[in-house]
């Protein structure tokens, strides 16, 4: 009779050796995505996401007291479970739609945010567990996914430009004059930051040979080594230079914040919401944000995820299960309503990130300090200096805009343009796709017939 036993001297059988090897494939993997691939880099890459995420949660903390502590605490677990997951600086931003609604309409508040969140993910979760999220992805035509993320980006990249030239007044979400030139937040700040920036950075091409490490390379048949000189530039921490002096500088502008400052966590509480909120939250919220979570935080981000790393894995599928989770889980305790997005995901790539390390160390920065210091750092905030926001918020936009650059025909180029256009001028992601799909078609069906009339 035949036996399973492996080893006589540990009397394993072959199944408990294969039960067993789950759990370490699953550690094993989860080690691979989170080992760093360059020293500085992922740490430098962590923070290229803070200019689209500071403006908002300090706008809704300010403007509808959004508790900023637990938001910390939740966006740090769902950074630490992304990151183990998928190996990517895949980000946890917030839900804009819902944030610009509930900034610019008075009577929408938190329970209105939260019932919002928790519909919006309910829809992208059930897509993504039917795998018609799946469909989607599969068929939606190249140049309309790279329609979105042009308008994404030049989005972020005009309202980054407006932070630098404009003082803000971010719980109102708009301009409150001009910046000047000169202070711990003006213009001449915000441009040097600018300049320090590309130097470091340039356009990315070259400094990921000095973020790799390469020492010896290949160019033009002959070994040349790299000058110290460029290793040492592009080795620079470039955001988290901008960032630590933001804090400086925030702690210079009002020093009376350091002793603002209080130990402990926010009190967690469970979120009432009444038939009214949710109905609000899902027609003011829900319905302008489903296109745009399905656009650009799902079918978006699996795009750029596979340009980006075309040996990782980031499925429509369960990046819209991940969505749906973390709003599922965290929407019930007051936690701003998240999800990835393609420009996170460019802006992290731009300062250096590479591996899920990036995601899951800024997700260990935000847990750790909403539980030591809880919703008190809103001041410190508040004090930032809105020009550095702008400038990394620049360069994350920028970066997700040429990723339209792969498109190889007119006819493509022509499609993506009016795609981001209209998505630009109307506002609308939704609108942009659908203009983008109709002149996609017209596009074949021309194509089409002009190639049966010269045959």
């Amino acid at each position: 009779m035949a036996t399973n036993v492996v080893n006589p001297c540990d009397g394993e059988t072959v199944e408990d050796k294969q039960d067993r090897g789950v759990p370490v494939a699953i550690l094993a993997a989860a080690r691979a995505n989170l080992l760093f691939r360059a020293r500085w880099a992922e740490v430098n890459g962590a923070l290229g996401d803070l200019g689209t995420y500071i403006p908002i949660i300090m706008a809704l903390a300010l403007a509808k007291d959004l508790d900023l502590g637990t938001t910390l605490v939740f966006t740090g677990v769902y950074n630490i479970i992304t990151g183990v997951i998928y190996g990517v600086p895949m980000p946890v931003q917030p839900m804009k739609s819902i944030a610009a609604v509930a900034i610019s309409t008075a009577s929408f508040g938190v329970p209105e945010i939260m019932a919002a969140g928790i519909c919006t993910s309910a829809v992208v979760f059930l897509l993504g567990a039917t795998r018609l999220m799946e469909l989607a992805y599969k068929f939606i035509p190249l140049p309309v996914v790279r329609g979105i993320q042009l308008a994404q980006g030049l989005s972020f990249a005009m309202t980054a430009v407006k932070y630098v030239r404009y003082d803000q007044d971010l719980a109102k979400g708009k301009a409150s004059g001009d910046r000047h030139w000169m202070g711990l937040d003006g213009l001449v700040l915000a441009i040097a930051a600018t300049v320090f920036v590309v130097i470091v950075n340039g356009a990315g091409e070259a400094a990921e040979q000095g973020r790799e490490e390469q020492v010896i390379h290949e160019q033009g048949g002959e070994r040349r080594r790299v000058k110290p000189w460029r290793k040492v530039i592009f080795s620079v921490p470039s955001a988290v230079l901008v960032f630590v002096l933001g804090i400086i500088l925030a702690i210079i502008r009002e020093p009376g914040v350091v002793k603002e400052l209080k130990a402990g966590p926010s009190r967690i509480h469970v979120v009432k919401i009444s038939k009214h909120a949710w109905k609000e939250g899902f027609i003011k919220g829900a319905v302008p944000q489903l296109p745009l979570s399905v656009l650009n935080s799902v079918i978006a981000v699996c795009k750029l995820t596979t340009d980006l790393f075309p040996d990782k894995v980031a499925s429509a599928t369960s990046v819209s299960i991940t969505v749906g989770l973390m709003n599922l889980v965290g929407c019930w305790f007051g936690a701003m309503p998240c999800c990835h997005g393609a420009g996170g995901l460019a802006g992290q790539y731009k300062f250096g990130g590479r591996s899920g390390a990036c995601v899951a160390l800024l997700g260990a920065a935000k847990l750790t300090v909403g539980l030591v210091l809880g919703g008190s750092l809103l001041r410190l905030l508040v004090e930032f200096p809105v020009g550095l926001l702008g400038v990394l918020l620049l360069f994350a936009g920028v970066e997700l805009a040429m990723a339209a650059r792969d498109m190889s025909s007119k006819a493509e180029s022509f499609v993506m343009l009016i795609c981001a256009a209209v998505s630009l001028v109307g506002s609308s992601a939704a609108l942009g796709f659908v203009c983008g799909i109709v002149v996609h078609v017209l596009v074949v069906l021309r194509r089409l017939l002009t190639t049966d009339r010269n045959t």
